[in-house]
């Protein structure tokens, strides 16, 4: 089984980067709600983990990999040790401009959220903070097989990294209880589609209200079935 570790940014703070960040995403599959993207970086500076937090740490590996429970019991505690910045995109967007490009947009305001965050707990700061944003040596590790695209910042997109890379561990925790969180109040208003079971995934229940009901304003209208739907109602 792979396991998640912060060996990777130790070796990029052995190669002088000051700074590395995490990200990853949840709710590129899904029919309805947002994508939600999450970016954060260990407030330690050497990665060190500490005896009598072990167990929470290896908790922060792949959230698919992690019950509800799980997930739960260590979102707090990352907030707690890691700056953490959140960004997502709606289903309207999603549709504007497809998930791909929505996704890699939620990722670069979570990164912007990440800085925003760090310059709150500077607590005025500010000097110090915009030269820790602008000019510390800064690396992005980015869950999956494509870069950011023009980002400025420097990254690297590594391929299963959710699974072993701590920090994108961390990320994809956050991302998805954010998201499931969010779907839970979409849920309240759309009580319909059992958004509380699946989140928005194509479950035979889901379809099965769809083509009952009909989408609602949350669906993604360039994801299947709304288009068929839609071409079958005339819609």
């Amino acid at each position: 089984m792979d396991k998640s570790t912060f060996d990777l940014e130790t070796r990029l703070l052995v190669d002088g980067y000051q700074l590395v960040i995490g990200v990853d995403e949840a709710g590129r599959g899904p029919l309805a709600g947002p994508v939600v993207a999450a970016a954060v970086a260990y407030k330690s500076s050497d990665f060190a983990v500490p005896v009598e937090q072990a167990k929470l740490f290896a908790l922060i590996r792949d959230s698919k990999k992690l019950s509800h429970q799980q997930r739960e019991k260590v979102f707090d505690f990352i907030h707690e040790n890691f700056h953490v910045g959140v960004g997502s995109c709606d289903h309207h967007t999603i549709d504007r401009i497809n998930i791909l490009e929505a996704s890699f947009l939620a990722m670069k305001k979570a990164v912007g959220a990440l800085a925003h965050s760090m310059e709150r707990e500077a607590q005025g700061n500010k000097d110090v903070m915009r030269y820790a944003l602008c000019d510390m040596q800064t690396i992005v590790l980015v869950d999956g097989n494509k870069c950011i695209p023009n980002f400025s910042h420097e990254q690297r997109a590594i391929v299963g990294g959710d699974r072993i890379v701590k920090s994108i561990s961390a990320a994809s925790i956050i991302a998805k209880v954010t998201r499931d969180r969010m779907m839970l109040e979409l849920h309240e208003q759309y009580p319909e589609y059992g958004l509380d079971q699946h989140k928005g995934y194509g479950t035979k229940f889901h379809m099965e209200m769809i083509e009952k009901f009909g989408p609602s304003k949350i669906h993604r209208r360039t994801f299947e079935p709304m288009p068929t739907y839609f071409k079958k109602h005339k819609k």
